[in-house]
C-alpha cells in the first residue's frame, strides 16, 4: 500500500484521483490546492501526484525533493523553463512527467511512433483532439504527446514541423508537417485521433476517454510504480514496459 498525496486536490483530476484512491489498495495521504503549502503533504506521503498549474511546479518539485519522495507531474501547458526545472529535480528524485496518464493513450503513442517510423514522409500526419468547453490550453497535452511520438520516429523537431490554427489562405500543406486541430465543447473528457493520410489510403489510430477515472487510475499506477526507483526522468512507457 502506498500513501499518495494530491496536489491540485480540488480540481477535476484531483477529485477523480481521490475517488479512485478511496476504492483502491492505496491510501490518499491528503491534498493541497492553490495557496496551500505542499511541503507538509509531502512529509506524510510516499509519492505525490501534481495536477495543479505550471506556476506551482517549482514549489511542488521543491516539496518532493525536501521529503525525498517521487512525484508524478500531470500538469499540462509547461514550457522550456519548466522542463529545465524537471531535469534539475530529477537529479535528486524520481519524476514522471506526462501529458496523459491513461494507459490506453500511452499504448496509442507507442503505436503512433511505430507507424510513423515505418511510413515515409509522403504520408501526412494530422492530430485531431476534442475536449470539454472548460479546457484552457490547446493543443492538449495528449495531442502534443502524440505529435512528439510521430516527430521522434521521423527524427525531426516537433516545434519546427508542426502546423496548427489553419485559417484563411494558408497555401498548401508543408511536406513532412505534423498538423494539429483542436475542438472544444460540451463535457468531452478526451478524444484523440492520429490520421496518417497517404495516396488513396488512410490509417487512423484513435482513443476515447469516457471519464476522468481512466486518467486517475493511470496516475495512481504511475505514482506507485515510481516508489523505490532511483532519481531520474521517467515516462508512462516505463510503467508499461514499452521501449
Amino acid at each position: 500500500m502506498a500513501r499518495i498525496g494530491i496536489i491540485g486536490s480540488q480540481g477535476r483530476m484531483g477529485q477523480a484521483i481521490a475517488a479512485v484512491l478511496a476504492d483502491s489498495e492505496h491510501e490518499c495521504s491528503g491534498g493541497v490546492d492553490k495557496g496551500e503549502n505542499p511541503a507538509s503533504l509531502a512529509d506524510g506521503s510516499d509519492a505525490l501526484v501534481d495536477f495543479s498549474s505550471p506556476a506551482a511546479l517549482k514549489d511542488n518539485l521543491h516539496a518532493a525533493i525536501g521529503a525525498g519522495i517521487p512525484i508524478l507531474i500531470g500538469t499540462t501547458g509547461l514550457d522550456k523553463t519548466h522542463s529545465t526545472a524537471l531535469n534539475n529535480a530529477a537529479g535528486a528524485i524520481p519524476i514522471l512527467q506526462t501529458g496523459n496518464t491513461s494507459l490506453g493513450v500511452t499504448l496509442l503513442a507507442h503505436l503512433v511512433k511505430e507507424t510513423a517510423a515505418r511510413l515515409g514522409e509522403d504520408w501526412d500526419i494530422e492530430v485531431l483532439e476534442m475536449h470539454h468547453r472548460m479546457k484552457v490550453d490547446a493543443p492538449s497535452g495528449t495531442a502534443l504527446l502524440l505529435g512528439e511520438a510521430a516527430a521522434k520516429a521521423r527524427g525531426v523537431n516537433l516545434a519546427d514541423s508542426s502546423e496548427s490554427g489553419r485559417d484563411g489562405h494558408t497555401g498548401q500543406r508543408a511536406e513532412g508537417a505534423i498538423g494539429f486541430a483542436a475542438l472544444r465543447g460540451g463535457t468531452v473528457a478526451g478524444e484523440h485521433s492520429v490520421i496518417f493520410a497517404g495516396e488513396q489510403e488512410r490509417i487512423t489510430l484513435s482513443h476515447s476517454a469516457e471519464n476522468r477515472n481512466i486518467f486517475a487510475r493511470g496516475a495512481i499506477r504511475g505514482a506507485s510504480w515510481l516508489i523505490g526507483k532511483p532519481p531520474g526522468r521517467y515516462t508512462m512507457n516505463d510503467v508499461l514496459g514499452l521501449s
